[in-house]
């Protein structure tokens, strides 16, 4: 067994979860590897990719809004989109890669991958040793999905069925795993220990504030509003990505005040969710997916419009965030929630409950399971084969 991981940087989320699958792969001994699906493409395709996706929701949420709400139209009115043809041009060379480095699975937390690799099999007819995985990394499922062929798809929650299966996606190709992350964020370190670690104070409230890895959202609104009602002895901590502007102007404004701390791009997240009491954040999947794992109080910020208000809808129904219409009525509500600890332990343990922290390693354990059944069945001279589908 030999395993491909396949996503790209339109947004950290699918790079996440694709490395918290590689983690548990490789923990167990198997050959495994991560690739940039559009690096097939050419790496200036790539880099326009990402390019176009920041400018799309960090500069021109309306585009994206728009561009989402078509999606759902043209997907539900045909069954191939721009999109499938667009990663169908790429498609040949990465079936190469795969076949000329012998893999035999092929995970894939972002739909392009899985768009190529419906191409790509469907040309070459399926070839029943090549075995897809799609994972979803939002709490909905996300347009074009339904154009899609993979073997499986792990979805982020069983409430999720219906939605998949109304788009046409087979039940049985239906595994309700949750969206996979790293084990860093079920084995954390005390609080204490963890402000240690991270140089924070030790007393008072540690609030942190996180706008994703290109750092998406005007903030300053909301760091406002907080700087009102924190106590002398509060902090709050702001992890602004790669939003060089943001940070700056940030800085500048808080300069004379030790209690805003902002603090360049990390990989130490799970250490940060460790030390603080409460965490802001916009509705990414994977990232609210880590708090909750985490286990930490949640506050949703304004999401990017299209899945993340699905993320968002599905978080406040359960309990497991908080979230408003202004800046000010949620920094009122978060306070507020801060002030009663009965109030935070009961939404952590709503989100223990809701959320599965160990979906990596089931996603892991059924693939190998999966592995380990076609084995047998060879053995046994059973040769099963996929459905064959020729049209391109």
């Amino acid at each position: 067994m030999k395993v491909l991981i396949l996503s790209t940087g339109t947004g950290e989320g699918h790079n996440s979860a694709g490395k918290a699958v590689l983690e548990q792969f490789r923990k167990r001994g198997i050959p495994c590897e991560m690739a940039d699906v559009l690096a097939f493409a050419s790496e200036k395709a790539a880099s326009y990719g990402k390019r176009i996706y920041v400018w799309s929701t960090v500069k021109a949420t309306r585009v994206f809004k728009g561009a989402y709400r078509a999606g759902k139209a043209i997907t539900s009115a045909r069954r191939k989109s721009p999109v499938y043809y667009a990663n169908a041009l790429y498609a040949e060379k990465l079936y190469r890669y795969i076949v000329d480095n012998g893999y035999d699975t092929v995970v894939m937390p972002h739909l392009f991958p899985a768009e190529a690799l419906t191409y790509m099999l469907r040309k070459h007819e399926c070839r029943p040793d090549i075995h897809t995985y799609f994972v979803g990394t939002d709490y909905t499922c996300i347009p074009f999905t339904e154009e899609t062929e993979a073997d499986y798809y792990f979805i982020a929650h069983e409430e999720l069925l219906q939605e998949y299966m109304k788009k046409g996606i087979p039940r049985e190709k239906l595994i309700p795993t949750g969206i996979p992350v790293s084990d860093r964020f079920r084995n954390l370190p005390s609080r204490e220990e963890a402000r240690r670690a991270l140089e924070m104070a030790q007393e008072g409230h540690c609030i942190l504030i996180m706008t994703g890895s290109m750092g998406y959202g005007r903030i300053e609104g909301l760091v406002r509003a907080m700087v009102l009602r924190m106590e002398e002895k509060d902090h709050v901590y702001i992890l602004g990505g790669s939003n060089e502007k943001l940070k700056a102007r940030l800085r500048e404004a808080y300069q004379e005040d030790d209690r805003v701390r902002v603090l360049d791009y990390t990989n130490r997240t799970a250490e940060y969710l460790a030390a603080s009491d409460l965490l802001f954040t916009k509705p990414g999947g994977l990232t609210s997916t880590e708090a909750a794992v985490a286990g930490i109080p949640l506050a949703h910020t304004r999401p990017i419009p299209g899945c993340e208000d699905c993320n968002q809808a599905f978080y406040n129904g359960h309990g497991i965030s908080i979230s408003a219409d202004s800046e000010k009525q949620l920094v009122e509500m978060a306070m507020e929630l801060l002030a009663h600890p009965e109030e935070c332990g009961q939404m952590i343990e709503r989100q223990r409950r809701v959320i599965n922290g160990n979906a990596a390693e089931d996603i892991c354990e059924f693939i190998l399971g999966q592995s380990t059944r076609e084995e047998k069945a060879e053995e046994e001279g059973i040769h099963p084969a996929k459905e064959t589908h020729k049209e391109v």
